[in-house]
């Protein structure tokens, strides 16, 4: 049941986030089953407690200029037993990139092994998601993501590169390890979001078209994000969009930085018994956690932890959207 817990704040059930995404899904031209799988990313993003990724998303999605263009059904053009090279047909990659994981899965399971890259697609959102849906399959995964330049090299005035994110997904019990990082200081979604509720960003994080260092996130947009731990995190950056080419990043449009999604994904059983790394993951996750902490911390996190308490948290207590984000959504 919908409540309002301030003037501010909708919150909604998972039931009816689901279907308040779906239903503006479909108003914005994709069909009910497209609507189902995009919003079912979206959802977890934000149960996750990652809500720049999350259902605030589809305002991004129904503005990009690349939502005016034509779409075609997703599409493998080159494959072999352990590989496919996927055309995401201009279709958002909350959907193309979906689809390019359930291929991957598919043919871990024929081959063992898979390498599955998608290009002219785009906005693929929390990476974690797709490698979740790996490693519960049994199967250890990465993936590798580069985009249009919003990220301003150390040094430079203007963006060169995407905010390439890096991700991994291992199977454990009873979760899988899961670790997604963007390259950059800050996500491009929560700069959008920023810009959607007036916020200040983090200091550090962001410089304006000059080059100078902002907060102001519309000031940020003209200017751009910095990479994250100065040059190593630009060489990463650097790396990921180079990783884009061989998924075919400058197919669509002949241009070398630009959207691309590369799978690598296999079965430990390759290298190890399954049981045998899963019992060695559990000790050495239970060895991290018991280090001697400071006075204060109550807590070793391990990643993809936090995310997973949230997910049951708000399976109960709801999914918590911004008014002002919540009426634009509607208004669709």
């Amino acid at each position: 049941m919908t409540r309002q817990s301030d003037a501010a704040i909708r919150v909604l059930s998972v039931a009816e986030a689901g279907a308040f995404g779906e239903r503006a899904l479909r108003n914005i031209g994709f069909s009910a089953d497209e609507a189902r799988v995009i919003a079912a990313v979206l959802i977890d993003a934000d149960l996750c407690g990652y809500p720049a990724l999350g259902l605030p998303r589809i305002l991004t999605i129904a503005e990009h200029a690349r939502m005016k263009l034509p779409r075609k059904p997703v599409s493998v053009v080159h494959e072999t037993p352990a590989s496919a090279l996927i055309d995401g047909g201009n279709y958002v990659g909350f959907y193309a990139v979906h689809r390019a994981t359930e291929i991957a899965i598919d043919k871990a399971r024929a081959s063992r092994f898979a390498l599955v890259g998608v290009h002219n697609s785009w906005l693929s959102g929390r990476n974690a998601y797709y490698l979740e849906m790996i490693a519960r399959a049994g199967f250890a995964g990465m993936h590798f993501a580069c985009s249009e330049p919003v990220v301003v090299p150390p040094g430079a005035r203007a963006p060169a590169l995407g905010t390439n994110p890096i991700a991994f997904g291992l199977p454990g019990e009873p979760h899988p390890l899961i670790f997604d990082m963007s390259t950059s200081a800050l996500n491009h979604g929560d700069l959008i979001l920023a810009s959607r509720l007036g916020q200040l960003l983090p200091a550090g994080v962001a410089v304006d078209a000059e080059g100078r260092p902002t907060r102001d996130p519309d000031a940020a947009r003209a200017g751009g994000i910095l990479s994250f731990g100065g040059h190593k995190g630009f060489g990463l950056g650097l790396t990921i969009q180079a990783l884009g080419l061989l998924a075919g990043a400058a197919l669509p449009r002949g241009q070398v930085r630009d959207f691309a999604f590369l799978f690598v994904v296999f079965d430990p059983a390759l290298l190890v018994p399954p049981a045998q790394f899963k019992r060695q993951l559990a000790e050495l996750i239970a060895q991290v956690k018991a280090t001697p902490r400071q006075p204060g911390v109550e807590e070793i996190r391990i990643p993809s932890e936090r995310a997973f308490m949230e997910r049951e948290r708000r399976r109960i207590e709801g999914i918590a959207l911004e008014r002002r984000v919540y009426d634009r959504i509607r208004a669709l």
